[in-house]
């Protein structure tokens, strides 16, 4: 599962489930305009630039 598709099972999960992302995801994501968060390859290329945090 690419980072599209973590961000979309997120956004579109029902109201009582406990599914989270990671807050850099959510952020990087929201940074995107609108129409670009529905773009696989500009959702996973601003997921890629996200920090490793084991470095």
């Amino acid at each position: 599962m690419d980072a599209f598709d973590r961000f979309w099972q997120w956004a579109n999960k029902p109201l009582e489930s406990k599914l989270t992302i990671p807050a850099e995801l959510h952020r990087a994501v929201m940074e995107l305009a609108p129409e670009d968060r529905r773009e696989r390859a500009a959702v996973n290329q601003a997921a890629a630039r996200i920090p490793d945090p084991e470095r």
